[in-house]
């Protein structure tokens, strides 16, 4: 016979417990009510491939285990913190480092923090004002807001004045921001946020370090526009189908080792290849890796973030970046 003693005796329950609560299941209205959440929520995350149930029913419908409902309460948390789906679905896959998420987080509230002040500024102004408050409203969010034209002069007279381009060909400086003006410069109608992070955007381009560390960071470009081995408007045509490439293979969650990525990183490599260096490819592609992944400036950081919040498509051109530099970071380990 074996005795156990009564502390041993309750340790067991709790782990019989335990273990019982994990191999127990919730159906998909018992797991919304424990999340605090709706039916319709879950079942879209399930829909989505965000949080899939562990099984099924004979009848079909969704079981949820413990796990699930952890995974479940995990993303309603980040929904609160106002982490879009996308960014969810990356962080919970490991595409994104969590560090890195928390950090673009950051960035983003304390933009919208700053376009709040700046819409109760308005408002308060325009309250004061006697007489026809509408029409002052608009004036005010008129007199704060740029178009497209105004922009594009603004950026001309900051890449004058700073000789940005100095030693860069005249056919060539409008390469490097092709998808800049794209995103950026042309977008014809901006938020209150948007405005928000365009001023922020001029005073961050109105740094001379931030120019030094952007032509730093564009070594690349510079030093390939000397002997390039297509002209400008093939070269720009060539980026433009990376990164339509990149966008295919976000869409089919294509890890950074997949072929598909990795002919991309090949790809892309020789575009700034000139023909004497296109001869040997695998040194080139070290030399090539080395300045690629040179550490991004914070300020750089903070040109990317405000940027995509001007703009979802400049958003998606920097994960396509980023898919592009782990692309480079595991061929280069593998090579």
């Amino acid at each position: 016979m074996v005795l156990h003693s009564k502390n041993e005796t309750d340790r067991q329950k709790q782990v019989g417990s335990a273990s019982m609560d994990q191999e127990r299941t919730y159906s998909i209205g018992e797991a919304a009510k424990m999340i605090g959440s709706t039916i319709k929520t879950v079942r879209y995350y399930d829909e989505i491939g965000l949080v899939k149930p562990a099984g099924y029913t004979e009848g079909g419908h969704r079981l949820y285990t413990m796990e699930d409902l952890w995974r479940l309460e995990l993303v309603t948390t980040l929904r609160y913190l106002d982490f879009g789906i996308d960014e969810i679905s990356q962080v919970i896959s490991g595409e994104i480092p969590v560090d890195k998420a928390l950090d673009w987080q950051i960035e983003s509230l304390e933009t919208q923090a700053a376009t709040l002040t700046n819409m109760i500024s308005i408002l308060r102004q325009a309250k004061k004002h006697q007489g026809d408050s509408l029409r002052y409203i608009y004036d005010l969010v008129n007199a704060r807001t740029t178009n497209s034209e105004k922009r594009s002069r603004f950026i001309s007279e900051k890449v004058e004045a700073s000789n940005f381009f100095d030693g860069v060909p005249e056919e060539w400086r409008g390469s490097l921001l092709y998808f800049f003006n794209k995103y950026i410069i042309n977008q014809i109608k901006v938020s209150a946020k948007q405005t928000v992070a365009w001023n922020e955007l001029q005073e961050l381009i109105n740094d001379p370090q931030f120019i030094s560390d952007l032509r730093n960071g564009e070594f690349l470009f510079f030093n390939m526009v000397h002997q390039p081995k297509f002209d400008a408007a093939t070269w720009v045509k060539k980026l433009e189908d990376i990164h339509i490439r990149l966008n295919k293979a976000l869409k089919k969650k294509l890890p950074a080792d997949h072929r598909f990525v990795q002919a991309i990183v090949e790809d892309t490599a020789m575009l700034y290849a000139n023909p004497g260096q296109s001869v040997d490819k695998e040194d080139f592609f070290r030399y090539f890796a080395k300045y690629s992944q040179t550490i991004r400036t914070e300020r750089i950081e903070r040109f990317n973030t405000l940027c995509s919040i001007l703009s979802p498509k400049f958003r998606q051109f920097s994960k396509g970046n980023l898919l592009l530099l782990q692309g480079i970071q595991w061929k280069l380990e593998h090579m």
